[in-house]
């Protein structure tokens, strides 16, 4: 492939910032080191917010299909002479009318999925508590049963719409796909008239930022880095530390997020040795990481791409993890960390981190999949075979 290749990238930005921001970004910036031309198409979910009372009556329409999209991409193509449309979200305000546009023009299409939504109208194959793929099983009928996208009936039913109509067109079908890994794309090939040959896997990356703490001068520590929720399962990793009792090493735990004063109140009651440290910024959580035994991820739903799995691999840090969904994908059992599903499982994956050095074949795993090199190699080769 031509290094001058000129690439639109295409985004939707949430309300809230997230991972998906941030790899946008950093594709581009990669992109852009490899000599390529790159021009950004973006909008921003926060134009809800001030938006007119009309507008907002249209939502539901030109969430389908949106003919500023058509308009606007289709200007970039044609001025720009874009030889290739990625995109990444479309969701609220671009939406899937990107995909026609750029057929129309004959620029082949690469949609990189973030998360479950062809398949899930709450994009999580969670729900109540516990895992569900209903609607592939079912049909989408049954998100609208449980209200499944922001818990309501009005903006699920617009969501299963909208997939509904594009999987009607045969839209999906037509243009190519990136997923983050094997699990991914297994998921996403239960949607009908998705050939194999279309869906491509490349995982994220990140830059190694500090060099490997030898075992010996690491912390006696593990660090849990997330939103603190059910979903992610801190209380599950409390409950780990209870059951340790004064044999348990240091858990640091950073972020926030609703279960902040339960955890609080639960370290209290229970006298366990955890320390919550609230926001962190990303920096001080790898230097924190990389002198830690293991990084902790006990989630309980499919997760996207757990960055956070990666940045511990760049600094040599195993990885204890659920044995579910991308997150079991990702940590190969005994090499680059241990995987659990019972609490019990979970203590004896901690109690192993401290007998087995599992430092050096993780950074290699590291160097053999995830750093910047290897990620323009798999991102030019899918570039290469589009179709």
């Amino acid at each position: 492939m031509s290094d001058k290749k000129r690439i639109l990238i295409i985004h939707n930005y949430y309300q809230i910032s997230g991972g998906e921001d941030t790899l946008v970004v950093n594709e581009k910036k990669l992109l852009e080191k490899y000599g390529h031309e790159v021009i950004l198409y973006t909008r921003n979910n926060l134009e809800l917010k001030t938006m007119s009372r009309f507008r907002k009556l249209l939502l539901p329409f030109t969430t389908i299909y949106n003919l500023r999209t058509v308009r606007d991409v289709r200007k970039l193509i044609k001025v720009n002479h874009i030889d290739i449309v990625h995109v990444h979200n479309t969701l609220n305000l671009i939406s899937p009318s990107v995909y026609y546009v750029a057929k129309q023009c004959n620029v082949p299409v690469v949609q990189t999925i973030h998360n479950f939504r062809l398949l899930c109208p709450g994009a999580t194959f969670y729900r109540d508590g516990h895992i569900c793929e209903d609607c592939i099983k079912y049909g989408l009928i049954c998100a609208l049963k449980h209200n499944c996208y922001r818990k309501s009936k009005i903006q699920t039913l617009a969501c299963v719409i909208n997939i509904r109509i594009h999987r009607i067109t045969g839209i999906y079908g037509k243009i190519n796909y990136i997923c983050l890994t094997q699990f991914n794309k297994n998921k996403l090939l239960n949607l009908k008239h998705i050939s194999a040959e279309r869906v491509f896997v490349k995982p994220n990356f990140v830059d190694s930022v500090t060099e490997i703490v030898p075992r010996k001068q690491r912390e006696d520590q593990f660090i849990f880095a997330g939103r603190l929720d059910k979903l992610k399962g801190i209380d599950i990793l409390l409950e780990a530390w209870k059951r340790m009792g004064e044999s348990a090493p240091k858990l640091i735990v950073c972020g926030t997020g609703p279960m902040e004063k339960w955890c609080r109140d639960f370290i209290e009651i229970n006298h366990i040795n955890v320390e919550l440290r609230g926001v962190v910024s990303n920096t001080d959580v790898r230097k924190m990481i990389a002198k830690s035994k293991a990084l902790v991820l006990p989630t309980q739903w499919y997760e996207g791409f757990p960055m956070s799995i990666v940045e511990a691999y760049s600094v040599g840090t195993p990885v204890i993890c659920s044995d579910l969904g991308n997150a079991g994908n990702i940590v190969v059992n005994g090499v680059t960390g241990w995987k659990f599903m019972e609490i019990e499982e979970l203590i004896d994956c901690i109690r192993k981190s401290g007998q087995e050095d599992l430092y050096i074949k993780t950074y290699q795993e590291y160097v053999s999949k995830y750093t910047e090199k290897i990620n323009y190699q798999l991102l030019s080769e899918i570039y290469g075979s589009l179709k």
